[in-house]
């Protein structure tokens, strides 16, 4: 008999991660990812790119402005409440503005291959 599966947000095993992001998976398969990702207040990730893969989010809580484009001279900023698209193989870094607050993202990546590559810039 088939069953619905529930993952507790405490039971959550631990994502691929770039250097600022804290990622925790939910579910994965072979071209699916369900995700959670955290961004401290303050931070600066480093670059990346989500390989094959394209990101679909939605922004829990808090604040993020995503860099990307050349020299990494372009950003787009999201608020809680917003939904997130991240193209296949962009080069982008997440940034809180906020100091005191963290951001919280639920995160659908959807493709295959490694679900982050991390790399020296875009």
């Amino acid at each position: 008999m088939q069953r619905i599966e529930v993952v507790r947000g405490a039971a959550l095993s631990s994502g691929d991660q770039t250097k600022g992001i804290v990622r925790a998976k939910a579910f994965e398969t072979e071209s699916l990812l369900f995700a959670r990702s955290r961004v401290p207040g303050g931070v600066v990730s480093g670059w990346h790119h989500h390989g094959k893969r394209d990101v679909y989010a939605f922004l829990l809580s808090g604040r993020l402005r995503f860099d990307f484009g050349e020299n990494g001279k372009d950003s787009v900023e999201a608020v809680e409440g917003d939904y997130i698209h991240i193209p296949v193989g962009l080069v982008h870094r997440d940034v809180n503005p906020d100091q005191d607050r963290e951001a919280v993202i639920v995160n659908v990546f959807i493709g295959g291959g490694p679900p982050v590559v991390n790399v020296p810039g875009p």
